[in-house]
């Protein structure tokens, strides 16, 4: 159901049939009830589920994996620097890529699970972004975008610095592919209540209402070589640090939104 704003609701009907005094129905009586939240929590914990569920399958054969990666790695990097394979050197530089990107890709399934061990430390976020932002704005520049800072004064939180940047980075890249040239990334941190907000906001076309409810959902991708796991792995870095997640999009942009508690 939609409501008066257009936000779709879930609803419960709850009915009477009144009859009068002879016992002949004459009336249904009946109210709707608003259960949205209910339903965003129980789709909340089944997200989580599967998240960790991929997760704890990943940690399982993760392992068995990266040995013999690891193997055919170093014999591919002792043969390129052989003076007698030289010719060869751009097809095993290849091949050195693509199992770096798929040792990447196996990093991305382990960081699903909820049970993960992170090393977390009092940190300021703020100073994370500044760390972080002359490699922010390298990849904006590379097609032709822009990244804006805008840092209020906000405590130091409970983080795990690699994850925390994980998570940074993951959401910007997502922003940076959904605008065309000339568009801009403003990245903003502020105090509201008793939680730190770190915003990211696009200038891109917005997200489509039906794939806002599957964002976080690993190897769902709206890009046509996306592996489905960035956005997931945000999901699951927010929920170690106990952090919540929210999206505002429209046809001028999308913004995610990143809650922090400022004292647990």
């Amino acid at each position: 159901m939609l409501s008066r704003n257009g936000r779709k609701v879930w609803v419960r009907d709850e009915a009477t049939i009144l009859s009068d005094e002879t016992g002949q129905p004459y009336m249904i009586q009946g109210v709707l009830l608003d259960i949205t939240e209910r339903k965003q929590f129980e789709n909340e914990i089944a997200r989580l589920d599967r998240l960790n569920l991929i997760g704890e399958m990943a940690a399982g054969i993760g392992h068995e994996i990266r040995n013999p990666m690891t193997t055919v790695r170093g014999f591919l990097q002792w043969l390129s620097n052989k003076k007698e394979c030289t010719k060869y050197k751009e097809y095993y530089d290849l091949m050195i890529d693509e199992l770096n990107r798929a040792n990447s890709i196996i990093s991305e399934y382990l960081s699903l699970a909820k049970n993960r061990t992170i090393n977390l430390k009092n940190q300021n976020l703020n100073a994370i972004l500044e760390t972080m932002f002359p490699l922010i704005q390298a990849d904006a520049m590379v097609s032709d975008k822009y990244v804006v800072l805008d840092l209020a004064g906000i405590p130091d939180l409970l983080l795990d610095e690699k994850e925390i940047r994980q998570l940074i980075l993951n959401l910007i890249r997502n922003g940076l592919e959904a605008m065309p040239a000339g568009g801009a990334i403003t990245i903003r941190t502020y105090q509201e209540g008793n939680k730190a907000i770190l915003s990211i906001q696009d200038e891109g076309p917005g997200i489509n209402p039906d794939v806002i409810e599957k964002l976080g959902t690993p190897f769902f991708s709206t890009k046509e070589q996306g592996a489905g796991l960035g956005l997931a792995v945000c999901y699951s870095i927010a929920t170690r640090h106990e952090a919540a997640i929210d999206v505002q999009t429209s046809q001028n942009g999308t913004t995610f939104f990143v809650q922090f508690k400022t004292s647990r």
